[in-house]
């Protein structure tokens, strides 16, 4: 039998434990500029791109830092980027003075900032992981990003937790299309640059796996850019004559007027059969959360009808 003392200083050693950084040693992990070790879990981490801060806010991480903070707000809104995040600048150009005096402990970054990574590394370890490459599967590549950070935040419970969700998400929105009959016609879906051009997502980009996962066929089926797009003129949407073309906004003031009025616009199959839908902004080179806040999207809109325009 143990006296007080006893119980009482185990108690205390085991809540001291449960305490300390899960690691037992240093733990290392490979990535795209070499080998990251850690001896202990990171608590202040900065990102570099939207992809990782969208992870980051997933596990239940704040960033002390991120690139573009404004924009994220404008351009990416869910997971919410809570207020007090520092802005480091922008994500082609970010201020290693601002990171550094954030003092973090781990950096995320991708390919695109490889050739700072020597000085990124200076200043706090740094993972560089890039969703988007030539021939890559950006939803994959970002379910692994989304583990691995799981791994070195001490996370990984959430990270499974959040895959699960997105996964469920997607089967209940398949089913409510399903069930309406909405399966049956190609869905393009397309930002507009001006009256006359627009980008179009291809089967290589990070939407497609919403599409999959939804049952629906991509209208577009050329091969896009290694970000997933092709950017084409109106007239080139004819094409599939059968298809529902879903406008991802923001669109620019007066277009609605503008394409009214326009014999490309006024052609297309879809826009006669009132089969243009528009949906709020979904951020298209982002991780794994675009794929599940397009699909709700997606299906709320094709189940509440289209029009002949843009609004």
């Amino acid at each position: 039998m143990f006296t007080r003392f006893e119980l009482c200083w185990r108690y205390g050693a085991a809540l001291l434990l449960s305490l300390l950084p899960v690691f037992a040693g240093a733990a290392s992990w490979q990535h795209e500029q070499g080998t990251l070790t850690l001896d202990k879990t990171p608590e202040r981490v900065i990102a570099l791109n939207w992809a990782a801060t969208e992870a980051l806010l997933l596990l239940g991480v704040t960033p002390v830092g991120v690139a573009d903070r404004d924009g994220y707000n404008v351009w990416v809104k869910e997971p919410e980027l809570p207020e007090g995040v520092a802005n480091i600048g922008t994500r082609v150009a970010p201020s290693l003075e601002a990171i550094a005096e954030l003092k973090p402990d781990l950096i995320v970054t991708s390919s695109e900032m490889a050739p700072a990574a020597n000085l990124l590394e200076r200043i706090a370890p740094t993972y560089v992981v890039s969703v988007y490459q030539q021939g890559s599967r950006p939803f994959e590549k970002a379910s692994d990003m989304l583990t691995t950070l799981g791994e070195m935040l001490n996370r990984e419970a959430r990270a499974e937790a959040v895959l699960n969700d997105i996964d469920q998400t997607l089967q209940a929105q398949r089913r409510r299309l399903e069930n309406a009959g909405l399966t049956d016609r190609p869905v393009a879906l397309v930002n507009f640059l001006d009256d006359r051009h627009v980008r179009v997502y291809a089967p290589n980009g990070l939407y497609q796996s919403t599409l999959n996962a939804l049952g629906l066929e991509n209208a577009w089926s050329h091969s896009g850019n290694y970000w997933g797009f092709s950017v084409v003129g109106l007239e080139a949407l004819a094409s599939s004559r059968d298809s529902r073309i879903v406008v991802i906004s923001p669109i620019s003031p007066g277009l609605p007027d503008t394409l009214a009025n326009s014999p490309f616009w006024t052609y297309l199959p879809p826009v006669q059969r009132d089969q243009i839908y528009q949906i709020e902004p979904v951020w298209p080179f982002g991780g794994v959360f675009p794929v599940k806040r397009l699909a709700t999207l997606l299906t709320d809109e094709l189940l509440a009808g289209g029009s002949d325009n843009v609004r």
